[in-house]
């Protein structure tokens, strides 16, 4: 394999037809860049039809299979990393499409910088998906210092928490991404429910400061049904005890937060139905505010006012159950 083949592990877990369309663009995008690439899909445990999906795109030659039983995308991307040999790996979700012409300017960044990291610029298609539109919403107001003005920044550790990034569409030198795994230390005895974002990128971060390109740019399609967004959800309120507790900044203010107000607004709900309903209404108000403040659409706004009380309550459950799984290990 040539040194400058481009490694890419994607882990999947019954994304069905989502993977074949994320690894068609993905080749697209190499194609245009002249990027030779080296794709191994990590299923996760995936049911038939998914598996049949990858075995299609392996017997075309546009991938390589590792296969594992069901243990989580932090275990499926270790394990992906370990396989191969490229000086340089992409991280990429099989819900995540590669726009044609963003592999160009990361090559140029990886050639000028070959110890660099790169965070792709992750546009959600929220056009007909209240839920995408949704997250995509609150993480403009939670990354607003990005988002109101897109542009290339780089960032370390100090300010790790003031912009957007992810494993989703993430690239970086192989054995940098080896360390930051391997230091990883989850509060859960169950690794599928890591923080397998957040702790390793900060990790990363230490090593390397982080680089976003708008330029470097991906589609991201997310859960389009109300009961795999709540999933979602419950599941992210786990991940982020794991992702923040323990750390500095601005998180630790949102975590006492969460502490102090799931309980009071439960007793609130409870004693004074009343004030309960009026807080909800100011807070769902106040949230669209932000949204569309922080550079996000009508639609985004509109959705975080309609979905901010369910999403508050599922989250919040997750949390808690989060804080319990801690506290068992």
């Amino acid at each position: 394999m040539t040194r400058d083949t481009l490694g890419v592990v994607i882990p999947c877990y019954n994304e069905g037809e989502w993977i074949r369309r994320s690894v068609d663009a993905l080749h697209l995008a190499a194609e245009r860049a002249d990027w030779p690439l080296d794709v191994l899909v990590v299923d996760d445990g995936s049911g038939p039809e998914t598996a049949a999906i990858i075995d299609d795109l392996a017997a075309a030659g546009r991938v390589r299979v590792l296969r594992q039983a069901n243990a989580g995308r932090l275990a499926a991307r270790l394990n992906g990393l370990l396989d191969g040999d490229t000086e340089h790996v992409f991280l990429l979700d099989s819900r995540v499409i590669v726009s044609a012409d963003s592999l160009v300017p990361l090559r140029r960044h990886l050639t000028e910088e070959p110890a660099s990291a790169w965070n792709a610029h992750v546009e959600v298609m929220s056009e007909g998906n209240p839920y995408a539109a949704f997250m995509y919403g609150i993480t403009k107001v939670g990354w607003r210092a990005y988002f109101k003005q897109p542009r290339i920044v780089r960032f370390g550790p100090e300010e790790f928490d003031s912009y957007p990034k992810g494993t989703g569409a993430f690239a970086a030198p192989r054995a940098t991404l080896i360390e930051a795994s391997r230091e990883f230390d989850s509060l859960f005895a169950d690794q599928r429910f890591a923080s397998d974002d957040t702790k390793m990128l900060r990790n990363v971060a230490a090593i390397t400061p982080i680089g976003i390109d708008p330029a470097f740019t991906v589609d991201y399609y997310g859960r389009d049904s109300a009961e795999r967004w709540l999933k979602q959800v419950y599941f992210r309120g786990t991940t982020f005890v794991d992702g923040y507790v323990g750390t500095k900044g601005r998180a630790v203010a949102l975590l006492g937060a969460l502490g102090v107000a799931l309980p009071v607004a439960g007793l609130v709900t409870v004693k004074r139905p009343a004030i309960a309903v009026a807080g909800v209404a100011v807070a769902t108000v106040a949230a669209a505010a932000a949204t569309r403040a922080s550079g996000g659409t009508a639609r985004e706004s509109a959705s975080v006012a309609a979905l901010l009380v369910p999403f508050t309550a599922v989250f919040g459950s997750g949390f808690v159950r989060g804080l319990l799984m801690a506290a068992r290990r």
